[in-house]
């Protein structure tokens, strides 16, 4: 659940200009068509791929391969799914293994079928799936937490799809100011929340805002993600600092990249996380309101050449 009755003000000028996004059409992330000079069985490529394609969910097929009478085939997961009847003529599957295709599929190497993004990996068909689990070709998941989003695509294709979808609040710069403003702080549910994304050193950050229970006490948190992988995102820091009154809280720390789901970073307490009677305390007044003001900045860690430590690259 959104929160509606908070106000995020934020001291950044504008929001990223429209030339800086580049809409990408969505990518249909099926798996890839082998390439001729892969397989040395002399067989077609396209022809082998749709052997190997199960008939009722179109991924790729791997032992046990099972067949009807008539030599249909389809995947052990899918022969449960149709109550032990083959799809294409209706009758009962039995036990049957297609023991002749398992043995192509044990001569194959593949692609990635990621490769059309710009993965150049070849696998034997049995390691192809550890990959592809893993490949940073893979495409990212929407990061927009508070719907479930189930959208995937590359990064600028995310970044127009949070900003033309889900209407969140984009920023040039790598410092902030907001002002989070609950009229009544009591009411606290998880999930309520909020999330802005942040572009400079030409690359983009999401800053999540939210409060949720911990344990039996109201929490509110802070943290940001990276768009992008965590090798790239070891690469920046950020702190984190909100307090009045003469008092500070302050966090720097690591952003976590968006392959990380958003309910893993926040169940770490990996961010600025502040009890709900020291938010209270920060917003001063009679303490029925909440008006937090959260403050901080990015910056990239550079290497040093000569004294091999990381030295901050503040932007502008």
């Amino acid at each position: 659940m959104e929160m509606e009755n908070i106000e995020c003000v934020s001291s950044t000028d504008g929001g990223i200009e429209d030339e800086e996004i580049h809409h990408h059409q969505h990518h249909q992330f099926s798996s890839a068509k082998t390439h001729s000079n892969i397989i040395s069985s002399g067989i077609a490529p396209t022809s082998v791929h749709e052997l190997l394609e199960c008939p009722v969910c179109t991924n790729s097929m791997y032992p046990p391969i099972h067949q009807c009478h008539n030599g249909h085939t389809l995947c052990s997961t899918c022969k449960t799914r149709v109550h032990n009847r083959c799809p294409t003529c209706r009758q009962e599957l039995g036990d049957i293994r297609c023991l002749a295709l398992e043995k192509v599929a044990e001569s194959l190497e593949l692609p990635c079928k990621y490769f059309s993004l710009g993965c150049p990996e070849i696998f034997p068909y049995y390691s192809k799936l550890k990959h592809e689990a893993l490949c940073n070709f893979r495409p990212y998941n929407c990061p927009y937490a508070g719907s479930e989003c189930s959208v995937t695509g590359d990064i600028p294709y995310l970044v127009t799809h949070l900003r033309d979808d889900h209407k969140v609040d984009m920023h040039t710069g790598c410092t902030f100011n907001h002002r989070y403003v609950k009229s009544n702080p009591r009411e606290v549910e998880n999930a309520t929340w909020m999330l802005t994304v942040f572009h400079c050193f030409g690359q983009y950050f999401c800053l999540h805002f939210e409060a949720f229970q911990l344990g039996m006490a109201p929490v509110y948190m802070a943290f940001l993600r990276f768009m992008g992988d965590e090798s790239e995102a070891r690469n920046y820091s950020y702190s984190l600092e909100v307090g009045a009154n003469g008092r500070k809280l302050i966090w720097e720390g690591t952003p976590r990249s968006v392959r990380d789901s958003h309910r893993k970073v926040r169940d770490s307490h990996d961010g600025l996380i502040i009890q709900r009677n020291m938010a209270l305390f920060f917003s001063g007044g009679d303490r029925k309101e909440l008006k937090l003001r959260v403050t901080g900045r990015i910056w990239k860690e550079q290497q040093n050449p000569e004294g091999g430590v990381c030295i901050p690259n503040l932007c502008s």
